[in-house]
């Protein structure tokens, strides 16, 4: 017989992690399309990255907007990472999560995931859906 006094002593706990599960699959479902129509369609073909477009602000501003870049990549790749296990797009999330976060290796870890057809083929059908250009894939 399975014993659930544990899942009677923890209610509060289980229904906070199904509240936060649904706010993750909702903002994912709302940020999305609006961070994946936001890339370059040619984003991932040329073999070396290109400079950042915002190093043309202010130092302060550059760097306060960088910051809060990579805040927001990272929440999402750890938001993805739930989603592997919790309902939600985890695989795309976490993409968009690399995209917006800085690490050295990053450019070419996303290319190689967007050599993965399933995976720009997802990317492009939510484009798509929102009126975009699909985006070209990498030449690896």
């Amino acid at each position: 017989m399975i014993d659930l006094s544990w899942i009677e002593a923890h209610q509060g706990l289980l229904l906070s992690l199904a509240g936060l599960s649904v706010l993750v699959f909702v903002g994912s479902l709302i940020s999305l399309p609006f961070l994946l129509a936001r890339i370059p369609e040619d984003y991932f073909v040329d073999p070396q990255r290109h400079s950042a477009r915002m190093q043309s602000l202010h130092p302060v501003a550059y760097l306060s907007l960088r910051l809060l870049k990579n805040l927001v990549g990272w929440v999402l790749v750890l938001a993805g990472i739930l989603m592997l296990v919790l309902p939600g797009q985890g695989i795309l999330t976490m993409m968009m999560g690399l995209v917006l976060s800085d690490f050295p290796g990053k450019y070419a870890l996303e290319r190689r995931l967007a050599s993965n057809r399933r995976v720009l083929n997802g990317i492009n059908w939510i484009r798509r859906r929102g009126g975009h250009v699909p985006l070209m894939p990498p030449q690896i």
